[in-house]
């Protein structure tokens, strides 16, 4: 053989060679590809027409679209695998693979994970809670909670709620003397607050609430904001409102996978969800500031809700008896006093800051929308 078709030979076997390498290469993507997204069932604790439902599909769009469809988060309602009170034991048992809802729903499980939330705040509003969360310590305070209960999920808690209502109710709430005997639904540590002021507690999933107080098994019930009270038909049952309230002053929603199926996904998917979170705790502010505004004037004009400020008396009453509370609790629970601890150093120092630099707004809007107030003038 010469050497010319020798080297004919060895320059058609590197040809070959190479190019079953580069179908290798190029066969590559089709197998990830033909394994399809990776596809999770979740389940929200709300029911299917109720905002916060609306909240959740939010942010499992958000998810699905970062992802460019390689997650697929499907969320059904409340009830459609298990009740609204039965989300942790499914996710960290793997019957879901994740949910939305709120940590308070978990009170019975441990009753400090109503401190995200279920309270005061210690003057803080939900957005500074959510602030401790990240960067004071309640996420490594958490993850051990959870450890605690032997609960097998990876959780984010996210979108701040504005202050809740007092509630809703036959005639106004004008004294702390008031709630004596009152058949009243409420959840977390708020139970043990307005027993404590002579209610007889019902806690019940947000679904529930207007059928109880329809059949007279409730005589009053709180549960969130304008918008989720007049889609579920509160006004249908009652036509006082209570505004304003420190039983949940600084609650937010809780984003929540089981954590094998969590841990099991790509870093940058992983990365991509907690990011997400973020956005969309965010957007979750802007739409309830716009929707809740609304339907807050669709339930004085079209559905005749009287709306009233709730005591002072009443307020001051609700921060005494929290503080028993949580003493109470503390005492029997080490992990309920290190996160209350933990709540009060941030606290002390994060209102500060907003007493002293953060302006009142209610002069600005007395100026521009008060009763003595001029028309605007452009």
């Amino acid at each position: 053989m010469t050497y010319k078709a020798k080297a004919g030979r060895n320059t058609r076997r590197k040809f070959l060679k190479g190019a079953a390498v580069a179908g290798a290469v190029v066969a590559t993507p089709a197998v990830v590809h033909a394994q399809g997204p990776i596809s999770m069932r979740w389940q929200s604790t709300w029911p299917s027409k109720d905002i916060f439902h609306e909240y959740a599909l939010d942010f499992a769009k958000k998810i699905n679209d970062m992802t460019g469809g390689d997650l697929k988060i499907e969320v059904l309602p409340a009830g459609a695998v298990v009740p609204a009170f039965g989300l942790l034991e499914a996710v960290s048992k793997g019957t879901l693979d994740g949910g939305h809802g709120v940590l308070v729903y978990h009170y019975g499980k441990q009753t400090a994970l109503a401190l995200w939330g279920s309270g005061p705040g210690y003057a803080m509003d939900a957005n500074m809670l959510l602030s401790w969360h990240k960067y004071g310590g309640g996420k490594e305070l958490l993850e051990k909670l959870y450890a605690s209960i032997g609960a097998n999920v990876v959780s984010f808690p996210y979108g701040p709620m504005p202050t809740q209502p007092l509630g809703w109710y036959k005639k106004p709430i004008t004294k702390v003397e008031d709630f004596q005997g009152l058949k009243f639904r409420t959840v977390g540590i708020s139970i043990d607050v307005f027993q404590a002021m002579g209610a007889a507690v019902n806690a019940l999933p947000g679904g529930e609430i207007v059928a109880a107080m329809d059949r007279g098994l409730l005589d009053a019930a709180e549960f969130n904001n304008a918008s989720s009270d007049r889609i579920l038909g509160f006004a249908d049952v009652s036509k006082v409102c209570m505004l304003q309230s420190y039983h949940q002053n600084a609650e937010q929603f809780e984003i929540m996978f089981n954590k094998d199926k969590y841990n099991a996904l790509p870093e940058k998917m992983r990365a991509i969800i907690a990011n997400g979170v973020e956005a969309a705790s965010q957007d979750m502010s802007w739409k309830a500031i716009d929707r809740y505004s609304k339907d807050y004037v669709e339930l004085q004009t079209k559905d005749k809700v009287r709306f009233y400020k709730t005591p002072d008396a009443v307020l001051k009453r609700q921060l005494e008896v929290y503080d028993d509370v949580v003493a109470k609790k503390s005492a029997e629970n080490a992990l309920f006093k290190e996160i209350a601890q933990s709540q009060i150093a941030f606290a002390k120092r994060a209102t500060q800051w907003e007493q002293d630099t953060v302006v009142s707004r209610k002069m600005a809007f007395d100026h521009y929308f008060g009763p003595q107030a001029k028309p605007i003038k452009l």
